[in-house]
């Protein structure tokens, strides 16, 4: 059996016997939680909870393998060890008798967190939203103070040319849209390398969403550091705006709406902010549409993607997908600041895009 098979077929001796050889005490019960990436599961354990008077519990994560590498996983845990140094509400891993935070079972790399309670908000108050914008503030502040060196950065070869390759390799992408599929994704590319230009990059969660959080009795705590890349610092606001850049601002762009006037004036009290970087939103809301359906291509031999997506690769999924990726194309290109491509430049293929309805369903389910 390779690795891949170990790991889709994972089973509860192996999951139990991997953490119980590293000292955990567990009662055999356990439960599989949503996550398509990794396999995460809630362990009960022997040990009772003096705060609750109820058995503990631990998180287990198993990565995907080959996706990300020894070293690149260490950076994730290193930038959660700095946060927690900083006293910043993160569930960073448990470490091991060793010293250790990852270990290896069957050639995958695991690791444990406690289980942190709380619970998911439907809708951010103006005290949670000030409180959130506080908190990126000084994860920025920290994120500044290292670099990944090993980690992805947040750029358009990564998030729209590779998985744009690996899914025109592939023959993913339907004849009938791929020329205008390409071309979209070309002109965004571009934009997105224009505006981002001089904008300083640095560790950032980068997957900033509702989701990715919880509320509890202390306030938030932030979760999934999993994707975390070296990027723009407005690549943890846009997801937790309602709508898009055009409903989050009021007339003039010096006008802010109340939600993302809240986040920045509490975010500028611990790091520096540049308006101007609010006009890196749309793009990486686009390239994020072009990132996840290359991120479902990628992992199409899953049992469990083909299970979780069924109208995936059809003739209506693509139709979709080019037409959102369009609107969202002309989204940007209404925003003045924006440099327009000449026609010359993107005459090649073009292409099709991914569908809010996919983008947002994986924001509800895959926690």
């Amino acid at each position: 059996m390779n690795e891949n098979e170990f790991f889709y077929n994972l089973t509860p001796e192996v999951i139990l016997k991997a953490v119980e050889d590293e000292g955990f005490v567990t009662t055999g019960v356990f439960w599989k939680l949503n996550s398509f990436e990794n396999r995460v599961y809630d362990l009960e354990l022997e040990e009772y909870d003096l705060n609750t008077g109820k058995r503990s519990h631990i998180i287990v994560k198993f990565y995907r393998p080959g996706r990300w590498t020894q070293h690149q996983i260490l950076e994730e845990h290193e930038f959660l060890f700095d946060l927690v140094d900083s006293e910043i509400p993160v569930c960073a891993p448990e470490k091991f008798k060793d010293g250790s935070s990852l270990k290896l079972t069957g050639n995958i790399f695991f690791a444990v967190w406690k289980r942190t309670g709380g619970r998911c908000v439907d809708e951010f108050s103006s005290d949670q939203l000030a409180n959130l914008g506080r908190l990126l503030g000084r994860i920025h502040l920290v994120g500044r103070k290292k670099d990944a060196v090993s980690r992805f950065k947040l750029a358009s070869e990564n998030l729209c040319t590779k998985p744009l390759d690996y899914m025109l390799e592939h023959s993913f992408i339907p004849n009938r849209y791929e020329k205008e599929y390409i071309n979209a994704v070309k002109r965004i590319s571009v934009i997105y390398d224009q505006l981002s230009e001089g904008v300083p990059f640095h560790r950032i969660h980068g997957d900033c969403h509702i989701g990715n959080l919880l509320f509890g009795d202390n306030g938030f705590f932030f979760l999934d550091f999993d994707d975390f890349y070296t990027g723009p610092a407005v690549q943890d606001f846009w997801m937790l705006l309602p709508g898009h850049l055009q409903d989050s601002l009021a007339g003039q762009r010096i006008h802010k709406s109340e939600e993302l006037g809240i986040l920045l004036d509490n975010y500028r009290m611990f790091a520096d902010f540049d308006d101007k970087w609010l006009d890196l939103i749309e793009p990486l809301r686009a390239m994020r549409y072009v990132n996840y359906a290359g991120w479902i291509v990628r992992r199409w031999e899953d049992p469990s993607f083909k299970n979780a997506f069924p109208h995936f690769g059809t003739e209506a999924y693509w139709e979709q997908e080019t037409r959102d990726l369009q609107e969202q194309l002309k989204i940007i290109e209404k925003e003045k600041h924006v440099v327009l491509l000449n026609d010359s430049e993107t005459e090649t293929k073009e292409e099709p895009e991914l569908s809010n309805a996919d983008f947002f369903w994986d924001w509800e389910e895959k926690k």
